[in-house]
């Protein structure tokens, strides 16, 4: 039986974040009325796809659709993003649209991960990331006007909405804080067999600050260790930080920057060392986005011993021709962490997850 005494619904507890839930309320309406000034459509996608996303590292929630008769089944996942339906919509000639979305992920509990949140996501025809951008910081201040915060706060860091923006590289955090040349270092994706060489380029590099790669690292593994120690707790800390320009390696759903080959189409934003937003210049070459999807889920199999389906109807709509556009997903609950000053995210959202092991247990 439940233990009630802790349970999230009783009154005296939920009313610790009421006033928190108060304040997302209103960072959500002035979210609606920022795209609606901005003439996008709001839309909504089915959670159940067929393939819930493919970023090698990311767990989903999996079920079975089965039709009335039961004679006729299907596989089906919880999205970990709305991306694959949002992107479709934008083949069938949706110019600008954006979702609230429920995603689900896996595997996935902490003070800044919950198993069910809420994804902002939003996408521009015709635009860049210098867009996005834009969107951000006219959000961001947005929403802290409907919070009647000044400044957002995780921890003990602050950051200023009103403040110009911070465009970094990673080439420059990378020099600015580790002192090494992240690009010289980083594998070339034309050439599998350089990624132990770029292993060991990293690592020649690092040296000097006294880390090494652990046994069965991957060129991935130790460049994140590093930016995770040296670089992450520094970035959005008192104005918010676009850390632009991955290397190409990293640049999933990305095209490749125009005037530099080297590095991707993507940014991702940091408010007070806190990661909020992934942005991406939509790569729309179906044949290098299936090299990927199949690369991402070859590297799934071998340190999951799991694979996700490809969607092929999304394959159809990037062959049928995706317009020039970006991309962006922003996580709301963190938002409101951030203007509320919440130190975990259940202390933000109405009701949470069931925990495993709570109560009876769920697995014999």
């Amino acid at each position: 039986m439940a233990d009630t005494a802790v349970a999230w619904w009783r009154p005296d507890r939920f009313a610790k974040k009421r006033d928190n839930l108060r304040v997302r309320q209103a960072m959500l309406r002035a979210v609606r009325g920022y795209f609606e000034s901005e003439k996008f459509d709001e839309v909504e996608t089915p959670a159940l796809q067929v393939s819930p996303g493919l970023e090698p590292h990311l767990m989903a929630f999996q079920t079975v659709l089965r039709d009335p008769g039961e004679r006729l089944t299907r596989r089906l996942y919880l999205h970990t993003s709305p991306e694959f339906s949002m992107k479709k919509l934008l083949a069938a000639g949706v110019p600008r649209l954006w979702q609230m979305a429920r995603c689900f992920r896996n595997s996935e509990r902490s003070t800044t991960h919950h198993p069910e949140f809420a994804m902002l996501e939003w996408y521009r025809a015709a635009s860049d990331t210098r867009a996005l951008m834009a969107d951000c910081e006219n959000l961001l201040r947005a929403a802290a006007a409907a919070a009647g915060v000044a400044r957002y706060v995780w921890g003990n860091a602050w950051a200023d909405p009103s403040a110009p923006f911070e465009r970094l590289s990673v080439a420059e955090a990378f020099a600015r804080h580790c002192g090494l040349d992240i690009l010289a270092a980083s594998p070339d994706p034309a050439d599998p067999e350089d990624a132990l060489r770029a292993l060991d380029r990293l690592a020649a590099a690092a040296r000097p600050l006294g880390q090494v790669p652990h046994e069965g690292d991957r060129w991935d593994d130790f460049f994140f260790r590093l930016f995770f120690e040296y670089i992450e707790p520094k970035l959005g800390r008192e104005r918010p930080t676009f850390l632009t320009d991955y290397p190409i390696a990293m640049a999933a759903l990305a095209r490749a920057k125009q005037g530099d080959a080297r590095v991707a189409d993507r940014f991702e934003l940091y408010v007070c060392g806190l990661e909020l937003a992934n942005a991406f210049g939509e790569l729309t070459d179906a044949a290098e986005q299936r090299r990927r999807f199949e690369a991402d889920q070859a590297l799934k199999a071998k340190l999951y011993r799991e694979r996700y389906p490809i969607d092929e109807d999304f394959m159809a709509a990037l062959e049928h021709g995706l317009p020039d556009s970006a991309g962006i997903a922003l996580g709301f609950d963190r938002l409101v962490m951030l203007a509320t000053g919440a130190a975990h995210i259940e202390d933000v959202i109405w009701a949470p997850v069931a925990r495993a092991g709570f109560g009876e247990p769920e697995t014999a």
